[in-house]
């Protein structure tokens, strides 16, 4: 049969789906909107685990999504960013794919989406300390081990969560296959000082007159270990944002934002509270996390990762990466993005996979504490 005959033949058919597809109508609802994606990422393998609860976790109820094709695969805590800043209303987008080699928890912290929602900020606010949050880390990972029968779990932490993994890797090694680091707090005020040049710079090639007003008037910034002003951090964020330090060759994080509108885990209610909770945690958590000396940590007893976006300016990648030169450790590596900043599991989604499966997934090996497949 000739190519020309083969192609009638399947017309009519191509024809016929491309009018249904015209016919389907939009979803006229975020309800709609997320039942579809719910639908598309649902799990369906017989050995699966598709979950979203609240565990109790530092004397509060605190809600989790645990999500995997095998629940023998190792389990892998993400620490989300900010503080405040939740990835399990996103991770829909950039996830999916870890599912099939990791068992994922998304956790939200103590003060952040749905976990503010459910406390609320009167009952958190006497709690909102640095030491209370490791602890709450070190509780989630202990259950998670119960939870799974594996000794030893992944954590992986993004931006202020790289704090919070990073103290659990000095706390805990013995609990951990990997150190996971994304966005790696490490000098925090150095880092500051960096991001501030870096956008002052900017600002100075744009000809941004007010811009450059702006920063300029900061000066000293950051300077030693003084805590900054938020009302002078939120300047300095606002032009780094809109110079790309924190997305690259994007004005900011507003797709990230927008995206968590099509998360199915979270109500209406838990999107609005969304931003009240980040504002919450910022207010509590974020000027004193940005006083702190991370380089000082010089060894680690369980292996690192670190996957670094080249045009972080937000956590200064650059200083990580100087860190990760002096650090010890029984295994390290470096992964570079080189198109993304401080967002690389949104920025490179494909090769976040692929070094997770590469890199990190061989650390857990058929170790004894994995059950056999």
């Amino acid at each position: 049969m000739s190519l020309l005959s083969i192609l009638h033949r399947c017309l009519p058919v191509v024809l016929c789906l491309a009018a249904a597809g015209s016919a389907v109508a939009a979803p006229a609802s975020r309800a709609e909107a997320t039942r579809i994606v719910a639908d598309m990422r649902r799990i369906v393998s017989d050995d699966g685990v598709e979950r979203l609860e609240k565990v109790r976790i530092g004397g509060i109820e605190q809600w989790v999504s645990i999500r995997g094709n095998d629940r023998r695969n190792p389990v892998l805590l993400m620490l989300h960013g900010g503080p405040g800043w939740v990835a399990m209303p996103s991770s829909w987008y950039f996830q999916r794919g870890w599912e099939e080699y990791f068992t994922v928890v998304q956790w939200d912290q103590r003060g952040a989406g749905k976990t503010y929602v459910e406390n609320g900020p009167e009952a958190l606010a006497p709690t909102m300390t640095r030491e209370r949050m490791v602890e709450d880390a070190e509780e989630m990972v202990a259950w998670l081990r119960r939870e799974f029968g594996q000794e030893r779990i992944f954590v992986l932490g993004h931006s202020w969560g790289s704090y919070l993994g990073l103290e659990l890797a000095r706390r805990r090694p013995q609990w951990l296959h990997a150190y996971i680091g994304i966005g790696q707090i490490t000098n925090a005020p150095e880092s500051e000082r960096r991001g501030w040049a870096w956008t002052l710079e900017q600002a100075r090639r744009d000809g941004n007159a007010a811009a450059v007003a702006q920063l300029e008037a900061l000066a000293p910034y950051a300077e030693g270990s003084r805590r900054v002003p938020l009302a002078d951090l939120m300047k300095q964020r606002r032009w780094l944002n809109h110079y790309g330090g924190m997305v690259h060759n994007r004005r900011g994080g507003d797709a990230e934002a927008a995206a968590v509108q099509l998360s199915p885990e979270y109500s209406d209610a838990d999107v609005a509270g969304i931003w009240a909770g980040n504002d919450f945690s910022t207010q509590h958590l974020l000027s004193e996390v940005l006083t702190l000396d991370m380089g000082r940590v010089r060894r680690l007893d369980c292996p690192l990762l670190l996957f670094l976006g080249r045009h972080d300016y937000n956590v200064s990648s650059s200083l990580a990466a100087e860190w990760f030169e002096q650090l010890q450790a029984p295994s390290k590596r470096l992964v570079w993005f080189e198109d993304s900043a401080h967002e690389v599991m949104n920025e490179e989604p494909g090769k976040t996979l692929l070094s997770l499966v590469r890199y990190a997934r061989p650390l857990a090996g058929d170790a004894d504490d994995l059950p056999a497949k």
